[in-house]
């Protein structure tokens, strides 16, 4: 009796982490690293739920074909931030489609989370989400495994999954050596404007730092010239296009939030009244190193970058998805269900 009762407390606690289905009898995927999608933007610059738009031949969002690439690399898990607001469009558009072919969930992130009552009111007038660290700490309570974190607009391309999935399946969950896919910056750029992109300074294959560059954009009125410029405190700096910059594409074991939390608390004593600022992820990941409480290998991906940052960007996504599918690298119809 005694045993069973041990087994039993041992099969709820497995649920609980979600290693075992207690309904079903069967363990789940275990050590299996978990893709982490931010998708609370409020795509500002893009006129719209960017997040859910089709791009597909099947009315698939750009997410669809993360979560495709994702679980083909080896992931076991895919959890979503959303607003609440656009809880119901997600749900139709994207997330029940994407939840009957691969174990998905989703939480979400609203401008009160992680704040005490008298932080609310101090932060009386935000509207906007605090950024994509708060937005990763929203979901801390739905990851127990490595994980890799994505922007929903961003196309990263199969080969960054697969080399993320394959670092965090070697590592556990108390693991300090975290990773980072970094992109050429001139595979990154949009023609219809500005981007923002962390620039990265590496050594021996790790990352030194990022300074976040808010706006980077080609050169000439209509953004047609070769030439890249980045304002940055208040300077015109060029830029060769070949600098590794980051696109929110990180593999991290759940040690990292121990640093982000830190990383997040000392945000709030400065910035509660600011009502557009934002903690962001690859700042708190540049103070892991910077606090000597890990470190941060660089990957690099030769592959270009397309994403969804202004309204003329998905004619260009909705041609490079096609042409993906013409040449077999994604099925027509992306899944079964």
């Amino acid at each position: 009796m005694l045993l069973q009762k041990i087994l039993r407390e041992l099969c709820v606690l497995c649920e609980k982490f979600k290693l075992y289905d207690i309904k079903k009898k069967e363990y789940l995927t275990y050590m299996k690293p978990t893709l982490l999608v931010l998708a609370a933007g409020m795509g500002s610059r893009y006129g719209g739920v960017k997040q859910i738009d089709a791009v597909g031949k099947n009315d698939e969002c750009l997410l669809d074909f993360a979560a495709y690439d994702a679980k083909k690399c080896g992931f076991g898990k895919i959890v979503y931030i959303i607003r609440k607001d656009i809880e119901k469009d997600f749900r139709e558009r994207l997330f029940d489609r994407v939840a009957r072919n691969f174990n998905a969930e989703y939480v979400f992130q609203t401008p009160t989370a992680l704040l005490s009552e008298s932080e609310q009111k101090q932060a009386a007038e935000r509207t906007k989400p605090w950024g994509t660290i708060h937005a990763v700490l929203c979901a801390k309570e739905a990851i127990h495994e490595p994980f890799a974190v994505i922007n929903a607009d961003d196309y990263y391309g199969r080969a960054a999954f697969e080399t993320l999935g394959d670092y965090l399946s070697s590592i556990n969950n108390d693991c300090t050596e975290h990773a980072m896919v970094g992109y050429i910056l001139g595979n990154t750029m949009s023609r219809n404007g500005s981007v923002s992109r962390g620039v990265a300074q590496t050594e021996g294959g790790y990352l030194k730092s990022i300074v976040e560059n808010t706006k980077i954009y080609y050169t000439g009125e209509h953004f047609e010239g070769n030439e890249i410029i980045s304002e940055l405190d208040g300077k015109t700096v060029p830029m060769t296009g070949k600098e590794t910059v980051s696109m929110n594409l990180f593999g991290f074991s759940p040690k990292a939030f121990e640093g982000f939390e830190e990383y997040w608390a000392n945000f709030k004593k400065t910035s509660l009244a600011l009502p557009k600022a934002e903690a962001l992820l690859p700042v708190a990941a540049s103070d892991i190193i910077k606090n000597g409480e890990g470190k941060i290998k660089v990957f690099t991906s030769d592959e270009s970058w397309f994403g969804m940052t202004y309204p003329e960007d998905k004619q260009v996504v909705k041609d490079e998805i096609a042409k993906k599918i013409a040449e077999g690298y994604y099925p027509e119809k992306l899944w079964d269900k």
